[in-house]
């Protein structure tokens, strides 16, 4: 070999090598979409907040593979939900992504996330339909379905005698599932199925119309900003201890800072409460506290899962998400150490997992937090698995 064409392959060997550094040095692109803004904008940032916990204590990766986070504000509207997606996906070349935290925002983004084959680690929103005949093999959630919060209540409210319950909810996808998963489980009787506006901030008209009717509990589903508003009212008609409040989503981690003392003695179902003593729990609240000073919410402790979830199924496939049938497997095999305990995926994605009630109460600390006080639902899973063709 001549000197001319010795240096033509070094050359060319060097560029080889520095085109593999370039590639192997490129971020993986995982789109964070959810609501950021506006009176339910707590529960995305809480969502965003956990996530990049786990993110930024790996040095900026996942799976030992260096990410791109492209974080982007639905603000609960459907359409700008679904144009930050396209653009996402066509654009920037994203087919991962997590967030997702209304039910009708991710309901509009189905269909291109579908179209799209891409993969939806959803930490928050759990539409029935998407649990049902529309499951796809590529969406995964690591909080619930929307009836299975619910369904607790339900569970705890026969439990505790109640015979006469009013039901509220704000009219969308949600709030439906929400009544109808606390219905599902309730024994009693339902004596006014009430759907309000979304966001909504006044609910005195429907608080007057309880106070008539004198059931002997009530059950709402007010995320963010509407479960502020309600509870505040509902204490200030002199009903917060005389008819008892039965919750989902309303009193939590995201609204108990603005609630305080408020909001004592509401009950509120959900997977997980900050008094776990799960060590990954503990660790999670404890780290959670000292970078935000606030105790974290269920919305921040399933994206905390999103992330450790992804850490694992991402270095299983050696960050080579393009072969999808390999990193679906690693999703669904859920190998990682949850802040729940162990974590087992349903045939269409959900979570099978235990139910809890709370109790707004105190902490060691003082602090108006959540007390566990029954576990109505043991892993439970979802109303609508059977209708998804997805085999187990």
């Amino acid at each position: 070999m001549n000197l001319k064409a010795w240096s033509a392959c070094l050359l060319g060997a060097a560029s080889l090598l520095a085109a593999t550094a370039a590639h192997a040095q490129s971020p993986l692109k995982i789109g964070f979409i959810a609501t950021l803004s506006g009176p339910a904008g707590a529960l995305g940032q809480d969502q965003y907040d956990a996530f990049m916990m786990v993110v930024e204590a790996n040095g900026g990766k996942l799976g030992g593979v260096p990410v791109q986070i492209l974080k982007e504000d639905d603000q609960l509207k459907p359409d700008v939900g679904v144009q930050i997606l396209q653009k996402l996906i066509e654009r920037e070349k994203v087919s991962l992504f997590t967030g997702f935290t209304f039910s009708n925002v991710l309901m509009a983004q189905s269909k291109p996330l579908a179209d799209a084959g891409v993969f939806a680690i959803v930490s928050n929103a759990g539409p029935a339909p998407l649990a049902g005949a529309a499951c796809n093999p590529n969406f995964y959630f690591t909080s619930w379905q929307n009836d299975m919060q619910s369904e607790g209540m339900g569970k705890y409210g026969t439990d505790q005698g109640y015979k006469k319950v009013y039901t509220l909810a704000p009219n969308y996808q949600a709030g439906k599932d929400a009544v109808a998963g606390f219905k599902r489980y309730y024994k009693g009787e339902i004596v006014d199925e009430v759907y309000t506006t979304l966001n909504q901030p006044d609910y005195s008209a429907e608080i007057s119309q309880i106070a008539a009717k004198k059931p002997d509990a009530i059950y709402v589903f007010y995320p963010g900003g509407m479960g502020v508003n309600f509870i505040k009212q509902y204490k200030q008609a002199g009903l917060l201890g005389k008819i008892p409040l039965l919750s989902t989503s309303t009193a939590d981690g995201s609204t108990l800072p603005a609630l305080k003392e408020t909001a004592l003695g509401v009950v509120s179902g959900t997977f997980w409460g900050p008094d776990s003593t799960n060590p990954v729990s503990v660790k999670f609240v404890a780290d959670f506290e000292k970078k935000f000073n606030r105790i974290p919410s269920q919305y921040a402790a399933q994206s905390y899962d999103a992330a450790l979830l992804l850490d694992r199924a991402i270095a299983q496939v050696k960050g080579n998400i393009a072969d999808k049938n390999a990193f679906r497997a690693a999703i669904r095999k859920a190998d990682f150490k949850s802040l729940r305990g162990p974590f087992t995926f349903n045939n269409n994605g959900y979570p099978i997992e235990n139910i809890f009630a709370f109790e707004v109460a105190k902490d060691a600390k003082g602090r108006v937090s959540l007390k566990t006080i029954a576990q109505p639902l043991t892993a439970h899973r979802d109303a609508y698995s059977d209708k998804c063709p997805i085999k187990p």
